[in-house]
């Protein structure tokens, strides 16, 4: 009985193994590693514009995953900080951002194209672009699980940077300022042409609502 016992215990420990592994860690196998290249993807804005990454070759591109009723991302927009953020690298020729939903009709997070609209007027959203994935395929396609979760790709369409947009892990505001910016560390590497430093990081915040 023994030998039985050590290897159900063997087996508990696997697999709250398994569970604890960073999320960013599961993405990168369920999506694309950091380094690859990015997934092509073609989305409508909240203006019916379509955009494709492709457009955008020969610039920075920042993708941010996004659930405005989410407490983690109202983290970042409570207070302006993704909004000036935002403003600070789009208004450079080279940076594109684009925000995108991939929550579901009738799941949290989900706007129309014309509440999106209202959103960005009335929080001063300044992405380059709000994109509308009702059916998850460009989410799932980069394995996006949490909102707020970020993604950097170079000018040459090679993914550098996927994860958290900061190291500390809370819905605080007031936790921003002390925090590493994993997000403009990334973007600022790739403006100056040198290497991302910190390339993968575990993601925190809501469950993307697929």
């Amino acid at each position: 009985m023994k030998p039985i016992a050590w290897f159900g215990l063997t087996g508990i420990v696997a697999a709250l193994a398994i569970m604890m592994m960073p999320v960013a860690s599961v993405a990168a196998k369920g999506g694309v590693a950091t380094g690859e290249q990015a997934p092509a993807f073609t989305l409508t804005d909240s203006n019916g514009v379509e955009h494709s990454l492709e457009d955008f070759a020969g610039k920075t591109v920042v993708l941010e995953w996004t659930n405005q009723q989410c407490p983690f991302v109202k983290k970042f927009y409570g207070q302006g900080h993704m909004q000036a953020w935002q403003e600070a690298y789009t208004t450079q020729d080279d940076v594109i951002w684009l925000t995108i939903c991939s929550s579901a009709p009738g799941k949290q997070g989900h706007l129309t194209a014309e509440g999106w609209n209202t959103e960005v007027a009335e929080k001063g959203i300044n992405s380059t672009a709000v994109l509308l994935d009702e059916d998850g395929t460009v989410g799932k396609a980069y394995a996006a699980k949490t909102t707020p979760h970020i993604y950097v790709i170079d000018g040459e369409g090679v993914l550098r940077y996927q994860g958290a947009i900061d190291s500390v892990r809370s819905t605080r505001t007031s936790d921003i300022d002390g925090a590493t910016n994993y997000l403009a560390d990334a973007v600022d590497a790739l403006l100056a042409g040198s290497e991302v430093a910190e390339h993968t990081t575990q993601p925190y915040g809501c469950g993307v609502k697929y």
